[in-house]
């Protein structure tokens, strides 16, 4: 009777941007040497596109190769930790379409996927929230009664949007009267009325008469530096175009979420129930008849 074999795997969406990779991998170092757990980072998608030697001579990989490659190897149970905060597309659709493609060729791969990072459905858990308040007192000294925006990408997704406003609303409890207010807006969204859950959008509410003359703090609802949230990013941006129309407005940006290592235990979190098997975001059993 052949013994299960398993591997556990951090993934993230994937950038072009080498810190993404480089900081995912960091994580997953903080994990294994947290947990005992051996951990890998792997990306859905971009990542491999990196040049090696922009990633310490490593090569990035992405999830699909990966599970092909453990799974000819022997492996029999992949564990999979989203570095995600919601459940976007990449999570619900896009990785169980790749891994339904692994599993055709190797049917003896069980699969096991966590939730993400927030569920909202779950008992309320602070931790995320917290987080977010400490990157936000670290910007905080010299600022009088600044206004705090939590900013996201933007998702076609409700359920994802519904995270950063459930999360501000948090984060403004947290906050208390150390700030003059807490609210939200997307660095982007799709075009339509169907995409009009994402707003305010940051380029709006930062020239809005409300934030004129303020001093205002983004708290930024990203994982790893990027193109967006990147030095020179999209959002860096937005904020020059805002401050240059509006001289009175003064804006500061906290780190990202996943450069405090207060995530390393939500992770953690997420781990032992992959490991006890619930609750999961997805469960993807081996073929019938091919368990050992």
């Amino acid at each position: 009777m052949q013994r299960s074999m398993r591997k556990i795997v951090l993934i993230d969406n994937g950038s072009l941007r080498p810190q993404a990779t480089l900081n995912l991998r960091r994580l997953a170092h903080a994990l294994s040497l947290a947990t005992g757990e051996a951990v890998e980072a792997a990306s859905l998608l971009h990542s491999f596109k990196i040049p090696p030697e922009q990633l310490d001579g490593r090569k990035a990989v992405t999830l699909g190769p990966l599970a092909e490659r453990y799974a000819a190897e022997g492996v029999t149970e992949l564990l999979v930790l989203p570095f995600f905060f919601g459940p976007s597309q990449a999570l619900t659709r896009y990785l169980p379409e790749r891994l339904a493609e692994v599993q055709a060729s190797y049917p003896q791969l069980s699969v096991k996927v966590a939730l993400p990072l927030v569920e909202t459905q779950a008992p309320v858990d602070l931790r995320l929230a917290r987080l977010l308040a400490d990157n936000v007192r670290e910007r905080i000294a010299g600022l009088t009664q600044p206004k705090v925006v939590l900013v996201d990408h933007g998702s076609p997704i409700p359920e994802v949007t519904a995270v950063r406003n459930y999360l501000a609303g948090q984060l403004s409890v947290l906050l208390g009267d150390e700030v003059g207010c807490v609210t939200f807006a997307s660095m982007e969204r799709r075009d339509g009325e169907a995409y009009r859950f994402n707003e305010p959008l940051l380029e709006h509410l930062l020239a809005s008469p409300a934030l004129a003359h303020s001093d205002v703090i983004l708290s930024m609802l990203f994982l790893s530096p990027g193109r967006h949230a990147g030095e020179g990013g999209d959002i860096a941006e937005i904020c020059d175009r805002a401050v240059a129309q509006s001289p009175g407005l003064n804006v500061v940006t906290t780190r990202l979420v996943g450069e405090n290592d207060a995530i390393v235990d939500i992770l953690a979190t997420r781990l032992q129930q992959l490991l006890t098997g619930q609750p999961l975001l997805t469960e993807m059993p081996a073929a019938q008849g091919e368990r050992t």
